[in-house]
């Protein structure tokens, strides 16, 4: 085990941090990066240029998955794994994923600059599409990597503008002709990520490290609601097929079953579509997103089967379609690698507390192939998704200090 000092560089990790959210910068002070965008682009040569400074092989897959390898001496050994995403929402912040990758590359930056090759490959990844913000669902690459949606899906799927992630990634690799390609998929010996909390219990805890146990359930519906248009001033109102009325009629039913099932149901409404989206015409079609969370995976399954009995019952006067998008059950993380955490974090007098996230993260589906962990640090006011998100860059160190500590360990182990 190295001394602490060496494990990491707190100042540039910071200014690295402050130099990605340059690329995509809003006027607000957060950032617009979606995923496979110009942006995206950008913020991969910036990665690339730091790796190519360190001695680190860079790769990418056909997902779209950034890899940043430190050779071990063993190349059939499985690798570690570290790494989060580089997207962000189109009113995010700078924190949200990119600390995670960061925070990870220091680590094997650091690693790198000692001198000392592990025994076996630390390979630095960033996600493809993890926010979800452009092609939806996200985590897109985590899926495809892992194979819980075939990639052959996930290139069908189209954004606002109906560009396809399929025409997108081909944009992503063809701008990086050089880049090596590797084979989709691998088992790794295990992952780790490091995110911001995007809640408020480290922060009321004044605790600058979370030991995630696990990840609450998910599920996502896309609901398509088709009418017919028609003049606002002459169709009378009881033949009208109003799209609108009938989303109106069908959001307040869905509210109200949820919060009457469980009030600690995480219900949301978030996007919302009307066309055609004109003053004086009635809508004719209204598509809406639904996102269901909670941690107890058998209410989870009710709450899903009551979404689909409620917009069954509509029918008359337009027709109501649901489609399942995402469906994420609870998951907990490897023991071990909690424990493993616990102590790193001990040794550097850092103190922890146990926490489960609310949010999903890619660690979810790397957990069904090998052990995985998660490292939490407090954002402000939990405030996460926004341009206002801030991390004190006391509680990033200290949560990259674990992180490396435990990336070496585990780095050294005996293969």
């Amino acid at each position: 085990m190295s001394d602490d000092a060496s494990l990491m560089d707190g100042e540039r990790l910071w200014r690295r941090l402050v130099a990605l959210a340059e690329i995509g910068a809003t006027p607000a002070g957060g950032v617009n990066r979606q995923a496979l965008s110009d942006g995206e682009i950008e913020a991969w040569r910036l990665l690339l240029q730091w790796a190519e400074g360190t001695g680190l092989a860079a790769s990418t897959d056909p997902a779209g998955n950034l890899f940043l390898t430190l050779r071990g001496a063993d190349p059939t050994a499985a690798p570690i794994l570290v790494g989060s995403h580089i997207d962000s929402q189109p009113t995010g912040g700078r924190f949200d994923g990119a600390a995670g990758v960061l925070a990870a590359l220091e680590a094997v930056t650091s690693m790198a600059e000692r001198g000392r090759q592990p025994p076996r490959d630390v390979i630095v990844v960033a996600w493809m599409n993890e926010e979800g913000s452009r092609f939806a669902p996200g985590m897109m690459g985590s899926e495809a990597f892992v194979g819980v949606r075939p990639l052959e899906w996930i290139r069908t799927v189209k954004d606002a503008d109906g560009i396809t992630v399929g025409e997108a990634l081909d944009r992503l690799h063809g701008s990086f002709p050089d880049l090596p390609r590797r084979q989709l998929g691998f088992v790794p010996a295990c992952f780790l990520e490091l995110h911001i909390e995007q809640g408020t219990l480290l922060e009321a805890a004044a605790c600058p490290v979370g030991v995630v146990t696990g990840i609450q359930g998910k599920k996502t519906f896309r609901v398509e609601i088709t009418g017919r248009e028609g003049h606002a001033g002459t169709v009378p109102m009881p033949e009208r097929r109003d799209a609108v009325l009938v989303f109106s009629q069908l959001a307040s039913a869905l509210y109200a079953a949820m919060a009457a099932l469980d009030p600690s149901i995480m219900f949301t409404i978030g996007r919302v579509q009307v066309s055609p989206n004109a003053p004086s015409v009635i809508a004719s079609n209204v598509t809406f997103s639904i996102d269901l969370r909670h941690p107890d995976n058998a209410l989870l399954d009710e709450a899903g089967r009551r979404i689909a009995a409620i917009c069954g019952e509509y029918t008359e006067p337009c027709a109501v379609s649901l489609t399942p998008l995402v469906d994420a059950p609870s998951n907990l993380f490897d023991a071990d690698l909690q424990e493993r955490i616990a102590h790193a974090a001990s040794a550097l007098g850092v103190r922890t507390m146990p926490i489960l996230s609310a949010a999903g993260h890619d660690a979810r589906h790397l957990a069904k192939i090998c052990p995985t962990a998660m490292i939490f640090i407090p954002c402000r006011d939990g405030i996460s998704h926004a341009e206002n998100e801030w991390v004190e860059p006391d509680d990033l160190v200290a949560g990259a200090r674990v992180l490396a500590r435990v990336v070496d360990e585990l780095a050294f182990a005996q293969t």
